[in-house]
This record gives C-alpha cells, structure tokens and sequence, in this order.
C-alpha cells in the first residue's frame, strides 16, 4: 500500500475509533476491565462510569468533589489483542471484510485502554505466530498498531489459534486482559484456550460472515478455501448439498459454544453486517452485572 494511501487509512480509524472510545466505551470499558486490588496509592478525580464504591468519602468531603481510590492493580493492567491474519479472514459479502471489522474493532479497544493509561500490545497469528508488539503505552504506540493492523502481510494463510495462546501464555507473565479476534474456523485448541483464561482474563470476539452460515441457491459455483488454494466445483442447487454445508457450520458452531463454557470464557459474535457497537457494550453490562 502507497504511504499517503496507508496514512489516509490510519487517518480515518483513528477518527472514528477515538470516537467510539471517547463518547461510548471509556467509561464502561473503566468500570469492567479496571481491576480491583488489596491496596491503594493514590486517589484522582471521578471520572464518568467510574465504580461509585471506589469513591474515597474523606477527600470527596475535604475538595467538595467526587474522588476515586486508585487501586494498584488498576494502575497496572495491560491489555493484549490476539488479531487472526490468517486467510479466511479475507472474506466478505456485504460491506466489509472480517479483516477489516477485526482492525476496527481492535482499533476501538486499543484506544478505549490507551485512555484509561493502559498498556497495550498485539499478537498477529496465523498458523504461527506472524509478530509480537510487546505493550507500551501512548498515542504514537497505538498509532504504530493501527499502521500494523491495516498494512500487515502475513507469511501464512493458514489458522492456528492454540499455537497463539500457548505464545500468550508464555510471553506475558503478568495476569492481564485479552481480546482473541477470529472468525474461529479452526479447532483443537481447547486445552490452550482453558490454560490462557486460567492465567489471564480471556475474551472471544468470534467475527463472521452471515454467508458463511449457509450457501444459497446459485447454481453451479467454483469456490476456493482462501487458506489452502484448493478449489473445487459445487452444484448448489442441490438441496442436499446445501443442508449438508449448514449441518457442517451448526456443527462447528455447537463446538465452538461448547468450548468456550467450559473454558469459561465470554464470548461475543460478530456479524460483518451489523453493528459491532451494541455487542460489545451488551459485553460490558453483561460483565459489570457479576462484579
């Protein structure tokens, strides 16, 4: 991609990720990922959507202004975005690509961190991993991911998602909270999955197609498995070769369910044509109401 092509993209996720974090996530993004530790240090002014039990009553009454204890867990939490480069993300039959709804996504959670004063880091994984951002915090940090994001060539097409989290799970030692950013085609990673929630608070963002659900009627059609090159002949005026293709997919989709209630993960699916917004702030209400 030309530079200005690049810059103009960067440009314009930056717009409206900023957005979307200032005015719709920071203050919920605060109250449900901001751990809670034993102690406190320091104390700073309320914030909006700040946990009301956190407020310290002695300095409220002495400024005549809502203050918050800082807790020294909250002041240290780092936030990991595992981002799936792999082929069949390059996928996408209304207006956007998975891929692209992936950078979007992320770009929203790095920014709604970066203002809580977060650390922030990626791991780009194909069938392996393609590169590791360690966490940094600050504006130019998130830019240089967003760049990534939009621009990054994966060397692999193919999917391996236990092979990421086992390199999660390894390079950040400190308990942490991640987004797994995937359209989840791939399978067997059930034992990571549940060793990488055990070590860190894990979250599934499971991005599809509504195409991938089921085949129309379209007659004969060449498809192609973006992560292999194979390609084959199918007559999908066939009834039977349509039922058997949505068999396959409620299949798959009843053992990605099944693995992430035993993992005890939370999980939201996210459709390429609908709005990503309400999903992800239904995942804050959801996580805020067990606190």
């Amino acid at each position: 991609m030309e530079t200005s092509d690049l810059l103009k993209k960067v440009r314009k996720i930056e717009i409206k990720s900023r957005g979307l974090s200032n005015h719709i996530f920071s203050g919920q993004y605060h109250s449900v990922f901001k751990g809670r530790g034993m102690a406190f240090s320091e104390v700073r002014e309320y914030q909006y959507g700040d946990d009301i039990r956190n407020i310290d009553w002695n300095v409220t009454a002495r400024f005549n202004h809502p203050y918050i204890k800082v807790f020294d867990e909250e002041r240290e939490l780092t936030v990991m975005l595992l981002i799936d480069v792999s082929g069949s993300n390059h996928f996408g039959t209304v207006n956007t690509l998975k891929e692209e709804l992936i950078t979007e996504i992320a770009a929203v959670l790095a920014f709604s961190a970066i203002q809580n004063n977060d650390k922030v880091g990626v791991i780009f994984f194909s069938k392996n991993v393609e590169k590791f951002i360690p966490p940094k915090k600050g504006l130019s940090h998130i830019l240089r991911i967003i760049r990534e994001l939009i621009d990054f060539k994966p060397e692999n097409r193919e999917t391996n998602i236990s092979e990421a989290l086992h390199y999660f799970t390894n390079v950040i030692k400190k308990r942490c909270t991640a987004f797994i950013l995937s359209d989840f085609l791939n399978k067997d990673f059930e034992d990571a999955i549940k060793i990488a929630n055990k070590k860190h608070d894990l979250i599934a963002l499971n991005i599809y197609d509504p195409r991938e659900t089921e085949i129309p009627d379209l007659g004969l059609m060449r498809i192609k498995n973006a992560e292999t090159d194979q390609q084959m002949w199918i007559d999908t005026s066939s009834a039977k070769v349509r039922l058997s293709y949505k068999n396959w997919y409620e299949k798959h989709n009843k053992y990605l369910s099944d693995v992430f209630i035993k993992s005890g993960l939370d999980v939201v699916k996210i459709r390429t044509d609908q709005d990503y917004v309400k999903p992800l702030i239904n995942l804050f209400k959801k996580r805020e109401a067990r606190r």
